[in-house]
């Protein structure tokens, strides 16, 4: 089923953008000066007490630079794929000649790792040499070819250099010779989905046709009869890498069922995200209508039924996975940083396709919350799992709780969250803007510069704010020719009270898909919009049975929590008081300015309960206490402790 030809919107070349935000700075400013630092030490193995990397290792043994074993996981490849990709966004913002040497060592040495025909993957190369293709199921070798990729088509648009680009081309076409639906190739596809979409970059860039229609063909050939996964277990040369799968589901990795018969999320939840971006993709090149209601109904599913508040996703400790609806405890659940990533970057495609500000609304939550609680304000402690609630004292080893840590490690074994946290804060202004030929959609609310090509007009555009802790902003608009554009100003989902100023004077704006749109030629004007997004008490849908009867604190798209520093010990003991207002209270000092909230509630009390007895008769007492949450993402930056989002709710009679 077709849809007539349309055009999507685009994101602005990061080159145009200029970030200078009083919010993302204590972020964004850390990529070039902290975090690719760190973690090339970390690629280097140069990082006492921090998990070993392997990685640049690897890549020098299959280079023949050196002897050796490969170290590692299989995937281990994609941890400097990222951080080349994550380079590449910062070079075009500062095209850092030290930096860019950098990268061109590292791209150096792994067009020398690569073999003869084209094929890139140390651990193959080193390690298993005559098993290449054999375990798709399992082997990542498609997965760790879209990484590269993607990190080779980053670094040409950034730079301009080919040989990145020439190598990953000469890896890309192996792949198409490989596999497709033509006898004599093989009819598989990757068990860990990521190259589709990274095939639909590669063909943005060369316009070469076949592989864009590869990426088609791995999601056409997806969970067709019989299971590839399946069969290919059964062989004489598959090998077993993880132990985790000696048992195996295809709806794991969604190969349960064809694509287009999908319609709620499950599975490893990074796997699906990444498999629902380059659905979109598809859905959009080959204006297929089907496939695109199905990318919707996906969507309705997850942010309908089963993410969390904060925008994370994959509730499930045990294979990192989706689970049913409404199942979403907030103490044990995985809520990978990469699976909310991936969220974020199905959300853009998605507003990109339908121009609906709804997908944005979750971008900015996903952002705001989860993608920061994953890294440290120190630029070099990340969190790999994202939980709601946490007791330190029970996140013991070999436990249901294993997996949640109470505090940012340095770096992890697997450790694809902190190189995919580096390439999404250096690849920020790509959500702030979308564009087409004649409008520009402001979807994020992010101090910035930025230049736009528009046809045949250049229009400059600054915007100034403090949000998220003042909820207004205002934009400077130049333009060169007295032509007409339209602004399209995104309305948030908690916006109250909206208004636009247009050089002092109000406007009233039509609204379009959550847009408010205003055409005007803009020579040399100001818009000012303000609303109001005071913190306020959310609940969920009672059938979340982990958050019956409690209730949590969101301000804007920021969502709050309480931590033992700030409120003592057992916060599971915490009734919070919903029928006063939360009050707002900027902290100048803390965490380089906050707006803390404070709200009224009590605490059960043990003090007239004998410490000797677990169970006995006698209600506990309440205390009047006051309760102060900070922002989500900044929880765990002082010190260890407790920490919680869902605070129980005081009843009264």
């Amino acid at each position: 089923m077709k849809t007539a030809r349309y055009e999507k919107l685009e994101s602005v070349p990061l080159q145009n953008i200029n970030i200078n935000d009083t919010f993302w700075n204590s972020y964004t400013r850390l990529v070039k000066e902290v975090i690719i630092p760190y973690q090339w030490q970390i690629l280097n193995d140069n990082v006492e007490g921090a998990a070993p990397s392997h990685c640049l290792n690897n890549f020098r043994i299959a280079a023949g630079e050196k002897t050796g074993e490969f170290g590692g996981a299989v995937f281990q490849d994609t941890d400097v794929a990222k951080w080349l990709e994550a380079v590449a966004y910062a070079l075009c913002e500062d095209r850092d000649e030290s930096l860019e040497a950098l990268a061109d060592y590292v791209i150096d040495l792994i067009a020398k790792a690569q073999c003869e025909d084209g094929y890139i993957n140390t651990y193959f190369t080193i390690k298993e040499p005559g098993l290449r293709w054999t375990n798709l199921t399992e082997g990542h070798e498609l997965y760790t070819a879209g990484h590269l990729l993607e990190a080779a088509v980053a670094y040409y648009n950034a730079t301009g250099k080919r040989k990145f680009l020439d190598s990953m081309i000469r890896f890309a076409d192996l792949i198409c010779d490989t596999f497709g639906k033509e006898q004599g190739k093989k009819h598989g596809y990757p068990g860990h989905q990521e190259i589709e979409l990274a095939l639909v970059k590669l063909y943005e860039v060369t316009k070469e046709r076949k592989y864009i229609d590869t990426a088609k063909y791995f999601l056409d050939e997806r969970g067709n009869m019989p299971n590839y996964f399946l069969e290919e277990r059964k062989t004489k040369q598959y090998k077993l890498i993880f132990q985790e799968f000696s048992k195996y589901e295809p709806i794991y990795s969604q190969s349960h069922i064809p694509i287009r018969q999908q319609l709620t999320a499950e599975g490893h939840a990074v796997r699906a995200t990444y498999m629902y971006c380059a659905m979109a993709d598809i859905a959009y090149e080959y204006e297929d209508l089907e496939l695109l209601k199905v990318c919707e109904s996906l969507w309705n599913n997850i942010v309908d039924k089963r993410m969390y508040i904060t925008g994370s996703i994959g509730s499930s400790g045990y294979l990192e996975r989706f689970t049913t609806d409404y199942d979403l405890p907030n103490d044990s659940n995985y809520s990978e940083t990469c699976a909310s990533i991936g969220l974020a970057l199905f959300g853009l495609r998605m507003a990109k396709i339908t121009r609906q500000s709804k997908y944005i609304d979750i971008v900015e939550r996903a952002l705001y919350n989860t993608l920061l609680s994953g890294i440290g304000l120190n630029g070099k402690e990340f969190f790999y799992v994202n939980p709601l609630e946490v007791w330190p004292d029970s996140c013991l080893p070999d436990t249901s709780k294993a997996h949640v840590k109470p505090v940012r490690q340095k770096w992890f074994g697997v450790a694809c969250c902190p190189p995919n946290i580096a390439r999404t804060l250096a690849s920020l202004g790509q959500y702030i803007y979308l564009v087409d030929k004649e409008t520009i959609y402001v979807n994020l609310f992010i101090s910035n510069n930025t230049t736009f090509k528009l046809e045949d007009k250049s229009v400059k555009l600054s915007l100034k704010t403090n949000f998220p802790n003042n909820n207004n902003f205002k934009l400077n608009i130049n333009s060169n020719k007295d032509n007409k554009i339209t602004l399209a100003l995104r309305i948030p989902d908690y916006a109250e009270n909206y208004k636009i100023l247009i050089n002092g004077e109000p406007f009233a704006a039509g609204i379009e898909k959550g847009y408010a749109m205003i055409d005007g030629s803009f020579i040399d004007d100001t818009l000012e919009v303000s609303f109001e997004a005071p913190a306020k008490f959310i609940y969920a849908n009672p059938k979340v049975r982990a958050d019956a009867g409690k209730a949590a604190i969101m301000k804007g798209p920021l969502v709050y929590c309480l931590e033992e520093v700030d409120n003592g010990e057992n916060l599971s003991g915490i009734l919070v008081d919903t029928s006063i207002k939360p009050k707002e209270h900027f902290e100048e000092e803390l965490f380089g300015g906050v707006t803390t909230v404070i709200a009224k509630g009590k605490r059960i009390s043990g003090k007239n309960w004998d410490t000797h007895r677990l169970y006995c008769e006698h209600k506990p007492k309440l205390e009047e206490i006051t309760i102060k949450a900070i922002p989500y993402c900044y929880w765990c930056n002082r010190k260890q402790g407790e920490m919680l989002v869902w605070i129980k709710e005081l009843l009264k009679d």
